[in-house]
């Protein structure tokens, strides 16, 4: 089995540094739109049969081109969606961003009773991101698709991936990050483990389509994000 993970498109929520976990959540930007429309082409050597978002809005926006263009309808996996911010809902300063990210790295590095304040705990997270994947790839078995594309979240991406699959070395979640529409591919099952093949942490359609300037906690190292 091969997954693509594919981050959503840039939301304002991006641009102005915030967590912004609840759902359904905001949708794009202009430039989320754009991210989102060259999917298809930066995707076509992929043999995708299927596509999976979550419940927030950003995730079905972001799908929609490629799905369109490859005839398929995307299955909702709400258990796919971001970790929740909590407490530190649509906070942007300093202190709460590096809250948020120090405990999502503590999860990816085996310190799982980590709890985001007033949201999940590292155990929590997983039980739930690992019952989302096993949904998708049960139902790809039954379809016969054989790649499938998962349009996520920044921070469920870099940690549930991060820390489910080998081919990475020790911290590796500090120093990658995963910007709107980057793309994770692994390959293997939830029983036989998962292969890290390839971490391309630009927009799928290219450096240009990648805002720089925005802070963008969720897609950034705890460092970069908190300095913001």
């Amino acid at each position: 089995m091969r997954l693509l993970l594919v981050r959503h498109g840039q939301t304002p929520a991006n641009v102005l540094g915030e967590l912004d976990t609840a759902v359904p959540g905001p949708g794009l930007t202009e430039l989320g739109h754009r991210q989102a429309a060259a999917l298809p082409a930066a995707l076509a050597a992929e043999s995708i049969g299927a596509v999976v978002v979550t419940d927030l809005v950003r995730t079905h926006l972001t799908a929609a081109p490629l799905a369109e263009a490859l005839g398929l309808e995307p299955t909702v996996v709400g258990d796919l969606r971001e970790i929740g911010a909590g407490d530190l809902e649509r906070r942007s300063d300093p202190e709460a961003v590096r809250a948020y990210l120090s405990a999502v790295v503590g999860w990816a590095e085996g310190d799982l009773d980590v709890v985001v304040p007033g949201a999940e705990s590292g155990r929590e997270f997983f039980a739930r991101y690992d019952r989302g994947v096993a949904a998708v790839v049960d139902a790809a078995r039954d379809s016969g698709a054989g790649t499938v594309v998962i349009v996520s979240h920044g921070a469920a991406i870099r940690c549930w991936a991060a820390s489910r699959s080998t081919g990475r070395d020790a911290g590796f979640l500090r120093t990658h990050q995963l910007e709107n529409t980057g793309v994770v591919t692994l390959e293997g099952t939830p029983d036989e483990g998962w292969l890290l093949v390839d971490w391309h942490g630009e927009p799928a359609g290219g450096e240009h389509l990648d805002d720089e300037l925005a802070p963008d906690p969720t897609g950034e190292t705890v460092d970069e994000a908190a300095r913001a």
